[in-house]
């Protein structure tokens, strides 16, 4: 499934073609609140809406704003909830956040600036965009991954760090790949799950969330033709010598920044001989491998495994390795 901010940009995009379109970014969040910060949501002044600011709290009156002729600048923040600003309006879950609003008139620069967020939205880059209360933003520039969505403020200059979700590569279906790809959906990270055996399709494949994107390819396959972005993590979770090698193999190739396959430490130092027998890996081929994968926590069952590997996964992901 498409990433729901990749859906908001893709429908501003569209919208900007014959109207105005108001971009709204998440900024920061103070106590409950559905929404976290970099969420987005785009709307017109006719009353159509894609995204959410905070699950249907606000939107309503936000709407109503805009349709009476409010947030014209070309850039804005506006506070909901507990201390709001303008406008002041409760939400039912006792926060508050404060919300960065970007009034875009249709004109081709503006659709170009929604374009080049929308590539980095999809993976293919990261960016850092800036912008000066109450001016347009004045900065889109390339830079790495970061961990996770970043938002700063200092006085009126914004920045916020735009990238794909991290993304879990799951190489083939097992009682530990489904938790693991449980786990990661609800810790929101996008879930594309590779497996082409028949039997792990018919024993597995039909309890998989609709959000995990099942792709029946080989996953070294898939890894060759399709490659990933820096924010994808990659486990071989079959304990097939076969597939797991082959994927480990190809995930080197890539700026991944995690890659791990499961197994005990003696299946996992066989593994290790026939990479560098066989594919002579590398040291910094080895250095970038966890096998085992996941914490050391003493996990047995298979749901205690895919804790165990997500942890470590988010462990990485966070800067906290």
């Amino acid at each position: 499934m498409q990433h729901l901010d990749n859906q908001v940009i893709e429908q501003a995009n569209l919208w900007l073609r014959e109207q105005p379109v108001w971009l709204c970014t998440v900024l920061t969040t103070y106590g409950s609140s559905p929404r976290a910060p970099g969420a987005l949501m785009a709307a017109t002044q006719d009353g159509l809406y894609c995204g959410s600011l905070s699950g249907g709290c606000v939107e309503e009156n936000f709407l109503q704003r805009i349709a009476a002729g409010e947030y014209q600048a070309a850039s804005q923040v506006i506070r909901y909830g507990e201390g709001g600003l303008t406008p002041n309006v409760a939400l039912p879950c006792g926060g508050s956040l404060d919300v960065l609003v970007e009034y875009l008139i249709p004109a081709q620069n503006n659709r170009d600036y929604l374009s080049r967020m929308a590539q980095a939205l999809q993976g293919h880059y990261a960016l850092n965009k800036s912008l000066t209360l109450p001016a347009a933003c004045d900065h889109l520039a390339l830079t790495g991954y970061h961990s996770q969505t970043q938002v700063t403020r200092v006085g009126n200059t914004i920045t916020l760090h735009i990238a794909a979700p991290p993304r879990l590569l799951i190489a083939g279906l097992s009682s530990v790949a489904m938790y693991c790809a449980d786990f990661a959906c609800a810790l929101g990270f996008e879930v594309v799950v590779c497996e082409c055996r028949d039997d792990a399709l018919e024993n597995f494949a039909s309890a998989l969330k609709p959000e995990v994107k099942l792709e029946k390819v080989f996953p070294a396959k898939y890894l060759e033709e399709t490659g990933c972005h820096a924010n994808t993590a990659i486990v071989a979770l079959t304990h097939d010598p076969r597939m797991d090698d082959l994927t480990l193999m190809e995930a080197v190739n890539t700026p991944a920044f995690y890659i791990g396959a499961m197994g005990s430490q003696l299946n996992s130092a066989r593994r290790r001989e026939r990479l560098q027998t066989i594919a002579q890996f590398a040291p910094q081929d080895f250095e970038r491998l966890h096998a085992p994968v996941g914490l050391n926590i003493g996990s047995k069952t298979p749901a205690e495994i895919a804790l165990a590997v997500m942890a470590d996964i988010v462990k990485h992901k966070n800067g906290n390795a």
